[in-house]
């Protein structure tokens, strides 16, 4: 089976055998109910020119164990399509072809989750979500295992075997696991994915034994673009649209979504706008291009696409978010509030709503809930800054500096070069009164790109308070000359506001304006400015 890689790491060349691998993979997947990798591959496959129909992949082939399952298997697919998993896997019982008993164990599984997903959801209602678990997996652990050392599991067992070790928080086993699925299976990009949500930096990803495939190419763009290690992700993301793959819908939303996750407002505003005129009835990703015309206050565009969402399926966790964006903007927290709800009825685990209803919450200054909403953000995935960062904010309006502190650094250490998190950083150690540290922050803030020049006003005060007056004076000097340098009309009147108070303040006269300004040759990296928003600008979804 390992001979499926076909092509090795970074080699494009034949583009017609690519194809043919993904369309048979499309059809292995679907065989097996995994709709969401044959989807993935069949967009792909799409994105490339067509066989001839002479060139085009075999109908799979059927084994004598096959034969003997498949009236069974046939039977209970319909069942698992119907979403009947208990009734899918009485029928699968006792099948022997992998192909059976892997929708077998599937079946299993999704059973359990569904009544998991059920039960919580009947607890949703106050966000007092107890720690429901899926009932069947430590049996269907044990049941894998023993395949496992049998060595009888095929790519598709090993990666079930992965998700259920994954499930029981036995990370470090079901990353070896999900390795070992990729080199038996490399082109199921679920095996990729999985792996994707459990690695957590770089240094985690140099130790894996990954196979030489095509498709690692795909894994590596989409787990720089998860790190926030966005220019790798955009260099890959290029590469692969230069060996052909220029017509994918799938790259062209993660280089948006990449944009999104810098900050890069326009840019990501104007690639949503062209995966909207290639793809105009996709739900995938909308909820991050309203995120996007929510920053920008843009109430028409999300209007419309609220509207446009809700004709296409009004029951889909993305439509839900949008629609709470729409509301959240208008400042009808608790109709945005009972969206995010909605959504969280349709999937507990879909990390954004959990996030926006965290903000949504501090808007109404519901502190508790908010804190919970962005507690249960964290259990999905330990990544996200936003709600590592919603949480030290709302610690903040408590006046818990020290649990603010914690969560901030939380923050920080996901997102070094976001200059919200040093400001935000800097302010607690201010209020813990650790002034070296707070100058820090604010230096550092300011050298990553303070793109709403908070920093430096920051740090000047704190100079003044440690009557360090000449490094008070550089500070302003340079703050003054970065407001002059600022050609953004929308925020010139307030800023010669600000230069006029500085002036009358006497902190500096007009012949120190001129003078030269230099930065610590450590902190003079210039590095993607970024904005420290309110709490609701924060929100971004990590497809």
């Amino acid at each position: 089976m390992a001979a499926a890689a076909g092509l090795s790491g970074g080699d494009f060349s034949d583009l017609r055998e690519i194809k043919k691998q993904l369309l048979s993979v499309a059809e292995r997947s679907r065989e097996r109910g995994l709709q969401h990798s044959g989807k993935w591959a069949s967009e792909l496959a799409f994105a490339l020119d067509p066989l001839p129909l002479s060139e085009l992949p075999p109908p799979l082939a059927l084994t004598e164990e096959d034969a003997r399952d498949l009236d069974a298997y046939t039977l209970a697919k319909s069942y698992f399509d119907l979403k009947e998993y208990d009734r899918a896997a009485y029928f699968l019982r006792g099948c022997k072809s992998q192909k059976a008993y892997f929708l077998y164990m599937y079946s299993r599984y999704l059973s359990g989750e569904k009544k998991k997903d059920d039960e919580t959801v009947d607890s949703l209602g106050p966000l007092e979500k107890g720690q429901v678990k899926n009932e069947a997996l430590r049996e269907l652990r044990v049941e894998l295992s023993k395949k496992h050392k049998a060595r009888e599991l095929d790519g598709f067992g090993l990666y079930l075997y992965g998700v259920v070790l994954r499930k029981l928080d036995l990370v470090k086993e079901a990353i070896d696991v999900f390795v070992e699925a990729a080199h038996v299976l490399p082109l199921h990009w679920g095996a990729w994915l999985e792996l994707c949500n459990l690695i957590t930096d770089k240094e985690m990803l140099k130790f894996l034994s990954l196979p030489d495939t095509w498709m690692k190419e795909f894994f590596l763009a989409h787990i720089y673009t998860e790190l926030q290690l966005i220019e790798e992700a955009l260099q890959k993301y290029q590469s692969l649209i230069d060996a052909g793959f220029s017509k994918s819908t799938y790259i062209i939303s993660q280089i948006a979504v990449a944009y999104h996750n810098i900050r890069d407002i326009d840019k990501a505003l104007s690639i949503f706008n062209e995966l909207r005129k290639q793809d105009p009835y996709r739900i995938e990703n909308m909820d991050t291009f309203s995120n996007l015309l929510y920053v920008r206050s843009m109430k028409p565009e999300l209007s419309y696409l609220a509207h446009n969402l809700c004709e296409i399926d009004k029951y889909r966790v993305e439509t839900c978010c949008v629609i709470g964006n729409y509301y959240s903007l208008r400042s009808q927290h608790e109709k945005a509030a009972l969206y995010f709800q909605r959504a969280l009825k349709l999937n507990p685990r879909y990390l954004g709503a959990w996030t926006l209803m965290g903000h949504e919450y501090m808007e109404m200054k519901n502190t508790s809930a908010a804190i919970q909403a962005y507690r249960h953000a964290i259990e999905v995935n330990k990544r996200d800054y936003r709600a590592w960062y919603g949480l030290g904010q709302t610690y903040e309006i408590l006046k818990m500096p020290f649990y603010c502190l914690y969560y901030y650094r939380r923050a920080h250490q996901l997102r070094p070069n976001d200059s919200r998190m040093l400001v935000a950083l800097g302010e607690c150690y201010e209020k813990l009164n650790q002034l070296v540290e707070a100058k820090k922050c604010y230096w550092r803030a300011y050298a990553v790109g303070d793109v709403e020049k908070m920093a430096l006003v920051k740090l000047a005060k704190l100079h003044e308070q440690l009557n360090e007056s000449e490094q008070a004076a550089q500070c302003y000097i340079k703050y003054i000359q970065d407001i002059y340098s600022c050609g953004t009309r929308e925020e010139g009147k307030a800023l010669l506001r600000q230069i006029l108070q500085l002036r009358n303040q006497g902190e500096t006269s007009s012949t120190e304006i001129a003078a030269p300004f230099f930065l610590p040759a450590s902190l003079s990296a210039n590095n993607t400015p970024t904005r420290r928003v309110s709490p609701l600008n924060l929100s971004s979804v990590t497809p």
